[in-house]
């Protein structure tokens, strides 16, 4: 499981190091693409594959937003291979999307690993904790209405 928040730097050529502690989780190959809130998402091979299947599981592919989730998604993902220190190049068109400069975050979230601009992720941090109560209340209702 990829849990945990490490803050990272971002060099010159846009190259930057995965967490040594993700490292082993994700493999030599990963997926990166643009994600939701401004942000990057990181998986490895596999973890791409089940995330695109729960994206889309209960969905037909005409739908339109099915579509758009495509294009917005796969259409920005990149294959990415780690060198022998974990190190990888976010490609410009990711770095410019989630405005990725010298400071980066990455966000063990289970499955994937979420990256963003160090700044934009505290902002993000501060909304979520201002609003933790009323998320989790929110959860648990929806939970106890759909008998989960």
């Amino acid at each position: 499981m990829l849990i945990g928040q490490f803050q990272t730097k971002l060099d010159e050529k846009g190259r930057c190091a995965i967490p040594a502690k993700f490292r082993s989780k994700i493999g030599k190959s990963a997926v990166l693409a643009k994600w939701y809130e401004g942000c990057l998402v990181f998986v490895g091979e596999d973890g791409w594959i089940a995330l695109l299947e729960k994206l889309t599981a209960k969905s037909e592919i005409f739908t339109s937003p099915v579509r758009d989730t495509d294009r917005f998604i796969m259409g920005s993902a990149f294959e990415i291979e780690l060198d022998t220190q974990g190190r990888f190049v976010v490609p410009k068109l990711l770095r410019d999307y989630a405005n990725l400069a010298s400071d980066i975050t990455f966000l063990g979230l289970g499955e994937r690993i979420e990256i963003w601009n160090s700044k934009n992720w505290e902002e993000k941090e501060r909304q979520v904790s201002e609003n933790a109560e009323k998320l989790i209340e929110t959860l648990a209702r929806d939970t106890k209405e759909n008998g989960k």
